[in-house]
């Protein structure tokens, strides 16, 4: 199936500038820029003093933009980092991926919950494969760049050094297209603290508080040491499995809760976890616990 690019190409360029998101060429009918390769560089013009890649060509110039598209019915793409956004790519399982493969929207949509949020409302774009592209600002001062599966199978991220596909573009699986025109919405914290690379490894000094009460301070000494000993693969369930046995006693009044969940977070950063996994599943653990608990003279 094929078809023909759409006038409306020009205006889709014209209103991403308006929006202050630089943009470059795509193929006809494609998603790769329409730009020469450093290859094919002849040195000259934007190039004179250097190859200059389509994220620094980019532009919001409406007279550059009109010049590009007379030329055309080139797609239209959005440079991302430059235009200070970060998207969220949810795809479809791929042709061969097993029948029980979710998509990125089903992916996604756990993360919120896991994460105790809604599914941000924010601009969303229908993807010509059937997925779905989530706009978002990037947040000031930080520099964000591309992610592959990193959240997710079926998620990838666009920020610097990436672009998306603006809406009117078409290719042979279809046009893509506004489904919600809403405002841009911030990055969530929790998805910014999702995507922030991890920091250099550095000893976590793990401080376990001692409450007096021999049995409380045993297993809190124990469950600790065992979540910064888990292995690749059972990290996380080893933190839920543990902050849940030690919760009983912030239950009972043994433990402070903040002294519990901060020695957990260290143990579970000792053991690879990322910040926010381990605060999740934390928080998840021991509300399970204090809402469980039987009372201490019949456990």
């Amino acid at each position: 199936m094929t078809h023909t690019p759409r006038p409306a190409l020009l205006p889709a360029a014209l209103d991403a500038a308006r929006r202050g998101w630089p943009v470059h060429p795509l193929r006809v009918n494609g998603k790769r820029p329409a730009l020469h390769g450093e290859n094919a560089c002849t040195g000259r013009g934007d190039c004179a003093a250097g190859h200059v890649k389509w994220e620094q060509r980019a532009t919001t110039d409406p007279a550059r933009i009109e010049h590009c598209w007379a030329t055309g019915a080139f797609n239209v793409g959005i440079a991302t980092g430059p235009a200070g956004l970060v998207v969220i790519d949810l795809d479809m399982p791929k042709d061969k991926s097993s029948a029980d493969t979710p998509s990125g929207m089903t992916t996604f949509a756990a993360l919120c919950e896991r994460a105790g949020q809604p599914v941000p409302t924010t601009r969303t774009i229908r993807t010509a494969g059937g997925g779905q592209h989530l706009y978002f600002l990037a947040p000031v001062g930080i520099r964000l760049h591309n992610t592959q599966n990193a959240l997710g199978p079926n998620i990838d991220t666009r920020a610097w050094g990436g672009y998306v596909v603006a809406p009117g573009s078409n290719t042979p699986d279809g046009t893509y297209e506004v489904t919600t025109d809403a405002p841009v919405a911030p990055l969530p914290a929790w998805l910014l603290d999702a995507l922030t690379p991890a920091p250099a490894a550095q000893p976590v000094r793990l401080t376990v508080p001692r409450c007096g009460n021999r049995l409380a301070d045993a297993v809190f000494e124990r469950e600790t040491a065992a979540v910064a000993a888990a292995q690749e693969g059972g990290r996380n369930t080893q933190l839920l499995t543990s902050a849940r046995a030690v919760g009983r006693f912030v239950a009972w009044g043994d433990l402070p809760r903040h002294e519990v969940e901060e020695a957990f977070q260290g143990a579970g950063e000792t053991a690879g976890l990322k910040p926010h996994e381990c605060r999740v599943t934390i928080r998840s653990a021991l509300n399970w616990s204090i809402r469980t608990a039987r009372p201490r003279e019949t456990a």
